[in-house]
Formats: structure tokens, sequence, C-alpha cells
């Protein structure tokens, strides 16, 4: 299970792709972002220290701004106008709190998980690239 060396390689693809698909993870709003990164990781093969790490993103301290960047996105992308918005992070709020902002809080969830996801995925990706190339030129001129 957790013994594939795949998922503590230290590779490339390993380490961008656990790093997007934990930023996607920090944008559902229920509890579970350990477990759900725990099966991805061995279902896609990814670095389970980074994607554990990621998902630490959304903490007691961020996930109020990050859930409302997800609830603002959501209502600009249904075209409605800003309401009153009151977050707390429990069942009572998930059951009882959402009632008309459930669905521009789900649909800016789903959009902000994907974009933030693919586009720390890339970001990474281009820095990683990048900083090999410096080394290799650095390391190229050192021999010459």
């Amino acid at each position: 299970m957790f013994v594939d060396p795949r998922l503590w390689s230290l590779q490339r693809r390993s380490i961008t792709g656990a790093f997007g698909v934990g930023l996607s993870i920090c944008y559902v709003p229920l509890p579970v972002h350990i477990s759900v990164a725990f099966m991805l990781a061995m279902l896609l093969r990814l670095n389970v220290p980074t994607l554990i790490g990621t998902v630490f993103i959304v903490n007691p301290v961020t996930v109020v701004p990050i859930y409302f960047v997800a609830y603002l996105t959501g209502r600009t992308l249904l075209g409605e106008t800003p309401g009153q918005f009151r977050f707390e992070l429990s069942w009572d709020w998930l059951q009882n709190g959402l009632g008309p902002m459930w669905q521009p809080f789900l649909l800016g969830c789903v959009v902000c998980g994907a974009v933030t996801g693919f586009v720390g995925w890339i970001a990474l990706d281009r820095i990683w690239r990048w900083r090999v190339q410096q080394k290799h030129r650095t390391h190229g001129s050192r021999t010459k």
C-alpha cells in the first residue's frame, strides 16, 4: 500500500502533480482533506508528503479567506450580487447555514479548486524545469 516507492519519489512529476492535486483538495468544503489526499496519492502515484503538506494550506487561519474567495467566485459566475457571508466550519453550518449560499459556494469551490490546482501544478512544473536548466548551465560553464 504505502510501500510503493513512487509515493515517496522526489521526481518532478510526482511532486508537481501532488502539489496541484493538494491545492485542488483544499477547496473541498468538508473535513476530509487528509483521507482524500491519501486515496488520490495511492491512485495517482503522487508524492505523499507533498500532497499532505499542501492540503494543510487550509487551516484555521486560512479557511475563512479561502472559502470566502470561493463564495465570491461562485456568486460572480452565477451573476448574483454579493450578500452577507457567514462561514463556520461545522456540520451544523453545512446542514443549515449554507441555505441560499450553497450554489455559489460549491460552484466557487469547484472552479477555484480546479483553477488553483492547475495553475499551481503548471507553475511548480515550470519553476522546477527552470531550476534544472539553471543548474545544468551553471554546472556546464564550470566544467569548461
